[in-house]
């Protein structure tokens, strides 16, 4: 059973934006492998039907035997679903195309939008002492994306260095500001961060301006570059830091690892 007020969990933090191709996927995972190269243990929870996060992590097809979709829709055990990855101290719930017919089926369930906080918050976790969770979620605002924001502590939302750019993200706050009045109070945006940014390009310091002159203080300071090594590393099953550590995308990385880990509660305390 659920203990939503139970002290000292993790600081759970969902990624998201509805608008694909942000770097949420990469965020999540990269990220996640930053926060475990300066002591963190971190849990990534894959709630996006392609599965890209568990991939990404080094989880193939064949082995992704109990999933997300179990943990949201049957009743199994906790150490069933965490599975460990090739990266000391970070672990992954994986997910499967299983995933796609899990916003109809929640929608038979009284719980629909707190099935995910249930599982992830139960007494059970504590064994495992998680200073983190990262859900990767879906580009969609659907009842997964939903589970994700009531369930979590925080909202990370990747800001591609594009036109248009911030248009995307009225709806997911609108979203944010409708799950906090009505089944998760304490939510909060962690952050907003700039991704495949490029600073020779006058576009992405556009978008930076626009974004701190809309969002001021919410926007990190670290920018997360276009760099071949990020692109590169999923095709190897890695994280970036794993792949190439020196490269500038891990060193971003590393950087927003520090400055999310700054502002979690439980760690400025």
């Amino acid at each position: 059973m659920s203990d939503p007020s139970r002290p000292h969990g993790p600081r759970i933090i969902a990624i998201a934006n509805q608008k694909g191709g942000v770097g949420k996927t990469t965020t999540a995972i990269n990220l996640s492998a930053a926060m475990t190269a300066i002591g963190q243990r971190v849990l990534v929870v894959d709630i996006d039907p392609q599965g890209n996060a568990s991939t990404g992590l080094g989880v193939g097809k064949e082995d992704r035997q109990t999933t997300t979709y179990d943990l949201l829709l049957e009743d199994i055990d906790l150490q069933s679903a965490i599975g460990e990855t090739k990266t000391p101290g970070l672990y992954v719930i994986p997910a499967t195309t299983d995933l796609s017919s899990a916003d109809i089926e929640l929608y038979s369930s009284e719980k629909r939008s707190f099935l995910l906080r249930d599982a992830l918050r139960q007494p059970a976790m504590d064994k495992f002492e998680f200073d983190f969770i990262i859900i990767d979620c879906p580009p969609s605002l659907n009842l997964l994306t939903v589970n994700a924001l009531v369930a979590a502590d925080s909202v990370l939302v990747p800001l591609q260095s594009e036109f248009f750019a911030l248009e995307g993200l009225s709806q997911l706050m609108l979203t944010v500001r409708d799950v906090r009045e009505s089944a998760n109070s304490a939510l909060r945006i962690e952050g907003i961060v700039l991704t495949m940014y490029d600073a020779r390009n006058n576009l992405s310091r556009q978008v930076e301006d626009d974004a701190r002159e809309n969002l001021g203080d919410l926007v990190y300071k670290t920018r997360i570059p276009r760099n071949v090594r990020l692109s590169e590393a999923p095709s190897y099953s890695v994280p970036v830091l794993s792949y190439d550590p020196t490269s500038s995308g891990a060193r971003a990385y590393v950087e927003l690892a520090k400055e999310v880990m700054r502002n979690a509660p439980q760690l400025a305390a």
